[in-house]
């Protein structure tokens, strides 16, 4: 039988800038990124839009939604500033897939279960209703998520007002308002463990997001000329960006080169400034977590 002692937490990766001041944390952003299994955390200086610090943990052993809380309430309690209450923002991201995109002018916030009903089963015990409202697309992401964890999170910053958003948010922001961004049409693919998220997008509207359970490339490639096939595009040609954990060794890659041959790595954000502590991170990597600070 599982209890909460079996579980723990790794930290898995740190950087942190040597400009991080734990006196001046009234200057910035705290944004948080909560999976089932992993916990990442990201520090960003409001004055100069700098990231100065990175944290990546993997939350070990956890099966249950009970254990996560009990070692994210370890880990919180432990850790030297994340309990800290005069940040000047906070916000929280939190992946799943129970989600639904609502154009903003059919949107009713009291209708969210309806929405969710048509692509997932809610459980009324543990699923909370929430949404966020893209106003640059005029989009409406309606999703669920631990209700639980989300009082908790709001519990720990009573004096501050948090920002909650969907994982799938962060990184349709960090898609549309990246001046880095190609222009025209693109597939962006992004992979965080075992879930593909697919975008597309085109001169910075966005027209498609579904997310995936694969379990190895051959349903990476499914699900990718899944959406080729969906918008006809033609595999020749059409630009794909990746991010995520994927390398150019990735069998996902070498597989989806076989299929599609203008394939790209993209680059780090243009609306978060990095210092050279940062190069031991591939610029494919942490796009979701960075794209957070967007989100308002």
């Amino acid at each position: 039988m599982e209890t909460a002692k079996q579980a723990t937490y790794k930290l898995v990766q740190k950087i942190k800038d040597t400009k991080f001041d734990v006196e001046k944390l009234q200057n910035y952003c705290l944004c948080l990124q909560i999976g089932i299994k992993d916990l990442q955390v990201c520090v960003i200086d409001t004055t100069s839009e700098t990231c100065l610090l990175l944290e990546n943990y993997s939350l070990e052993d956890v099966r249950t939604i009970n254990t996560r809380m009990h070692v994210l309430a370890d880990l919180f309690e432990n850790h030297h500033f994340l309990m800290a209450g005069f940040w000047n923002e906070i916000k929280v991201s939190l992946k799943g897939h129970k989600f639904s995109l609502v154009p903003a002018t059919h949107f009713l916030s009291d209708s969210i279960a309806d929405y969710l009903s048509l692509s997932c089963v809610l459980n009324p015990s543990v699923d909370g209703e929430y949404y966020y409202h893209h106003k640059t697309s005029q989009v409406v992401n309606a999703y669920a998520a631990d209700k639980r964890l989300v009082d908790w999170i709001k519990s720990l910053y009573p004096k501050k007002g948090v920002t909650f958003i969907h994982q799938g948010d962060a990184m349709i922001e960090g898609i549309l308002r990246d001046d880095k961004i190609n222009p025209e049409k693109t597939v962006y693919c992004i992979q965080d463990k075992n879930v593909l998220h697919v975008f597309v997008a085109d001169h910075q509207k966005l027209q498609y997001y579904n997310q995936f359970s694969i379990k190895d490339a051959k349903d990476f490639v499914k699900y990718v000329l899944m959406v080729f096939k969906e918008f006809s595009l033609k595999q020749k040609n059409q630009p794909v960006v990746l991010w995520g954990g994927l390398t150019s060794q990735s069998e996902q890659y070498k597989l989806l080169k076989k299929y599609v041959f203008n394939i790209d790595f993209g680059q780090r954000p243009s609306y978060v400034n990095l210092s050279y502590l940062f190069d031991e991170v591939p610029e494919h990597q942490y796009f979701d977590l960075f794209s957070i600070y967007l989100c308002d």
